[in-house]
């Protein structure tokens, strides 16, 4: 029988490599993780928790804006944007530290360097060669940015949080949820920002009445969101960056976002030399229990790019844990999955948009709600609130559910405990709302809306 230095050997330590390596080795597994940056991958380093965190600093200024419709009189605030970029760097810092402390707790070998798989057994880190019984590539994804006269001069999601200066103008290219959530940030920081997007509207996949709603709402908070256009080129000049967009029009900014898509991070991390297959962009090519084409290598998150979330991540990595070291009954259902986008005001959804309901379910009843927050009765604010359900008619079932307002995440989260579990019209119906508050709105919704004709 062939002998091997680990039983799991994890190429990431990202999410849901670090939730692999961990579970592995906590179940007696030996285990080793290599990873060449700082532990927690995007989203602790540069994404989903800095990213919540400047949405957070963004708020304020608009809470001391609003302040004033209760009574509050104070001097405008000012942000200090070096203070915010070490506080948060010392979060994230010590986000790093716990991660570190869960592997070491369970007993995960670490290794820090670039690694590439030598073939379906064998993983090379700075010229040393380590035997594994099985391998896991949890190397997730990259910003893309694509070619255009300029592109030197672009920075991408991965550099906005540590920017000096603080950029007082600056140009989001993009219409995804990573565009429209930096915008959002920026302009809440005090930025005067600019967004462009080729497509008719942004958010694409998202629900037909979400996406101009908060289209229309990010413009009303500030943002200059312009759609049917794209950049064509980009110029360094003494007064700033000069975007020239394909219509003609200039815009002289002094940062440029591009925001236009993430790929799988498969370079050269040796995939070709243990015949790995890849699918579009280079993603890799996986099975229900993510098993690749090389039977002793899997692969989770956004490396294989199917559904590019955190949580998804941490769930896909359970499955191959399972797999390997447990009852392999542990399955993963893409139904239903939450998600929120960080936008001002933002977004949470769950289950399917109308369309996609139509398309699956044939009848749908769709009930939907638009209203001012009772917050805002008073603040000042024109911000709306927008909370739309999609009924199966066969069931009854409540299939697709979308927020745009505040707190949206948080409410979302509860009802997609609900829709998973099958809950009706009928059993929203009966549930008793919580008094005044925004969520109550999807219970008390009984009117539904007229299909056009």
């Amino acid at each position: 029988m062939q002998t091997f230095d680990f039983d799991l050997f994890v190429i990431g330590g990202g999410s849901g490599g670090v939730r692999a390596a961990r579970m592995a080795a906590q179940r007696g597994a030996r285990v080793a993780l290599a990873e060449v940056g700082a532990l927690g991958g995007t989203c602790v380093n540069v994404g989903c928790i800095p990213k919540k965190l400047y949405s957070y600093a963004a708020h304020y200024a608009e809470a001391f804006d609003e302040a004033a419709g209760y009574g509050w009189s104070a001097t405008r605030p000012v942000l200090d944007w070096a203070l915010l970029k070490t506080n948060r760097a010392r979060e994230i810092s010590r986000l790093n530290g716990i991660y570190q402390g869960l592997l070491d707790n369970a007993g995960v070998q670490t290794i820090t360097g670039w690694a590439r798989l030598v073939d379906g057994h064998t993983v090379e880190v700075q010229g040393q060669h380590y035997s594994a019984r099985n391998i896991l590539l949890a190397t997730g994804g990259s910003p893309h940015v694509p070619q255009i006269a300029g592109r030197e001069h672009v920075l991408t999601s991965n550099d906005m949080f540590d920017l000096e200066p603080f950029p007082k103008r600056l140009l989001v290219v993009g219409g995804g949820y990573i565009a429209c959530e930096f915008a959002s940030i920026f302009q809440g920081l005090g930025a005067q920002v600019t967004q462009i997007y080729r497509g008719e509207q942004v958010l694409r996949g998202f629900d037909a009445d979400v996406r101009p709603f908060v289209a229309a709402e990010m413009r009303k908070h500030g943002v200059d969101l312009q759609l049917n256009t794209d950049v064509e080129s980009i110029t360094r000049t003494p007064q700033g960056l000069q975007v020239a967009l394909q219509s003609g029009a200039t815009h002289t900014v002094d940062a440029v976002l591009y925001a236009t898509g993430r790929v799988p991070h498969v370079r050269d991390i040796g995939l070709e030399a243990a015949g790995v297959a890849q699918g579009k962009d280079g993603a890799i090519t996986v099975n229900d229990r993510y098993q690749t084409s090389v039977d002793s290598v899997y692969a989770v998150g956004d490396v294989t790019a199917r559904v590019q979330l955190t949580p998804v991540a941490l769930a896909e990595a359970m499955v191959v844990v399972d797999a390997l070291f447990g009852s392999g009954q542990r399955s993963m259902d893409y139904d239903f999955i939450p998600t929120a986008v960080f936008t001002h005001p933002s977004i949470g959804t769950v289950g399917y948009s109308e369309a996609d309901a139509r398309q699956k379910f044939g009848a749908v009843t769709v009930f939907r709600s638009e209203f001012k927050s009772l917050k805002h009765t008073l603040s000042g604010s024109s911000e709306r609130t927008l909370m739309k359900l999609v009924v199966e008619d066969a069931t009854d079932r409540v299939v697709g559910l979308h927020m745009v307002g505040a707190d949206a995440g948080e409410i979302v989260q509860g009802f997609a405990v609900a829709l998973r579990a099958g809950a009706t019209k009928a059993v929203f119906d009966s549930t008793i709302g919580i008094h005044p508050t925004a969520a109550e709105e999807f219970v008390t919704m009984r009117t539904p809306v007229v299909a056009p004709t």
